[in-house]
């Protein structure tokens, strides 16, 4: 029978993922699973050690306790152990006997520690209590992170988890630094109703803490057996040669991935037998650049620089180490063609299979043509949005608007005549009087002054004008003619400019300035 947390478990019973021995054998089940051996061989130990390891909630979390002789408890049983604080928690031992030294070994936790002790083996009623726990979890969740955002608080709340007997609630957050969550943690309290305790995690934890599938399509390792977080660098894909692609190299958890680690000491001690600095390489035909280095097979490709032909040669470590050293001297190398392992890269090689180009076509994507909507002859909508809601009667054709040329040949389509059907002016008759002028003339404002008054005043018509009054030093016109030529400003300038010079000639004998006609 499955465990109570498989959330895969069938009507039958049992869960996917589990083996024939009713142990958990992937992360189905329990996700830092951990396997007994040593209670499953048939041995008795005289000496038995008095600590046990629990995990609760399918593994997310695993903590050390005391075995009474009592209590009677054995690996893979469901018990009830003494909590933090006060109260109970349930939870399923997953080591005992000496493997748990080693554990504890491994995680730095003294044996003289006091810890806390395993009660009682778990009965039905503690198992639906602690179902009833993991029951509310989820909605608490989103409460908590509904509250958090209400109060601008920069966190995440990533996981809940609920005591056993129901007394006290763990809230896991992430968070880019620390937060002040002195005022949630009383809404918290005042909304559900339990101790709250506040646990801030990494990236890295909180994906272990949900799963998932990897990339590689198996469950996360962070999830199944991953227990030290090492630090991931770019450096690591640079040593494997992988590109330098974030979204490709990141996981779940939105950090580099842990499995960048696994195979670097390999691909760091191959590299070491590999030549240092030789990405420039001099010949005598010219200078080679590298192109791509396979650290397993222990081969390097070279190309010439600027060359278009394609060419690629592929050298072994110590004919580049032999490179390497006459270039150190200023001795440029041979030509890399008549070296051992050259190739060119030219079409691809011919594959093994039939050609069937033509053989096997598929029927051409048949696109069904859309309609255009013809939405000139359409009534246009009464009520309007534009309007506000008002209804706008439609508004005839105006016949005064020219007709564009789009509208030019739609005049058979709304049946209007063509202008070769029309009828024939009549004829004008040259002895008919002429028609009458229509336009009435426009009646004269009255002049008004700077100020705006109406000037009283009587003012001459525009057809007629009025004699100017002579100056006293200037003769008056002879006649109307020659004083409307007055007008003209340039007729004007060119008398003044003939009276100044009569004014300025010398006088004659016979008329003197002062008008006598008496001779010297």
């Amino acid at each position: 029978m499955g465990c109570i947390g498989c959330s895969t478990a069938k009507c039958d019973g049992k869960p996917s993922g589990c083996n024939s021995n009713g142990g958990c054998s992937s992360g189905g089940c329990n996700r830092m699973n951990t396997y007994d051996w040593l209670a499953a061989m048939d041995i008795h130990d005289a000496i038995e050690f008095q600590i046990v390891e629990v995990n609760f909630k399918n593994g997310s979390r695993k903590e050390f306790f005391k075995n009474p002789p009592h209590a009677r408890c054995a690996t893979s049983d469901w018990v009830v152990v003494e909590a933090e604080g006060g109260g109970y928690d349930v939870g399923k031992i997953s080591l005992s006997g000496d493997l748990v030294r080693l554990q504890m070994r491994k995680k730095n936790v003294r044996e003289d520690l006091p810890l806390p002790n395993v009660i009682r083996r778990a009965n039905e009623r503690d198992l639906e209590r602690l179902q009833e726990a993991r029951v509310q979890e989820k909605p608490a969740m989103v409460h908590a992170r509904a509250i958090s955002r209400m109060l601008s608080l920069d966190m995440k709340v990533g996981d809940v988890e609920f005591q056993a007997d129901g007394r006290k609630a763990t809230f896991y957050y992430t968070a880019d630094g620390r937060v002040d969550f002195r005022e949630l943690i009383r809404h918290y309290a005042k909304e559900f109703r339990v101790k709250i305790e506040m646990r801030q995690i990494g990236a890295r934890q909180e994906a272990a803490r949900i799963g998932g599938i990897g990339s590689c399509g198996r469950e996360l390792c962070c999830s199944t057996w991953l227990t030290d977080f090492r630090s991931v660098s770019t450096v690591a894909a640079r040593y494997q040669n992988l590109a330098i692609n974030q979204a490709k190299l990141s996981g779940q958890c939105g950090r580099l991935k842990c499995c960048l680690n696994y195979e670097l000491d390999v691909y760091v001690e191959a590299l070491e037998k590999l030549p240092q600095h030789a990405e420039r390489l001099d010949t005598v035909t010219g200078r080679v650049k590298l192109e791509k280095t396979d650290i397993f097979k222990g081969l390097l490709y070279y190309s010439y620089e600027g060359d278009k032909s394609g060419k690629i040669y592929i050298l072994e470590p110590q004919q580049v180490k032999d490179i390497q050293a006459q270039n150190a001297k200023g001795v440029k190398a041979a030509s890399l063609a008549g070296m051992k392992a050259v190739i060119e890269v030219e079409k691809e090689a011919e594959m093994d299979y039939d050609d069937v180009t033509g053989a096997v076509e598929l029927p051409p994507d048949e696109r069904k043509k859309r309609k255009k909507k013809n939405n000139k002859n359409k009534p246009r909508p009464q009520n309007s949005g534009d309007n506000g809601g008002e209804s706008r009667p439609p508004q005839p054709p105006r016949s005064d608007q020219p007709r564009t040329q789009q509208q030019a040949p739609n005049r058979e389509r709304n049946d209007q005549p063509r202008r070769e059907n029309r009828p024939p002016r009549p004829e004008q008759n040259s002895n008919q009087e002429p028609r009458p002028d229509r336009r009435e003339p426009r009646p004269d404002r009255p002049p008004q002054t700077n100020n705006g008054a109406p000037n009283n005043k009587p003012q001459p018509n525009n057809n007629q004008r009025l004699p100017q009054e002579p100056k006293p030093d200037q003769a008056a016109p002879p006649n109307a003619n020659e004083a409307a030529t007055d007008k003209n400003p340039s007729n004007r300038n060119n008398r003044n400019n003939r009276n100044n010079r009569n004014k300025n000639r010398r006088p004659s004998d016979g008329n003197k300035p002062d008008g006598s006609d008496k001779s010297e």
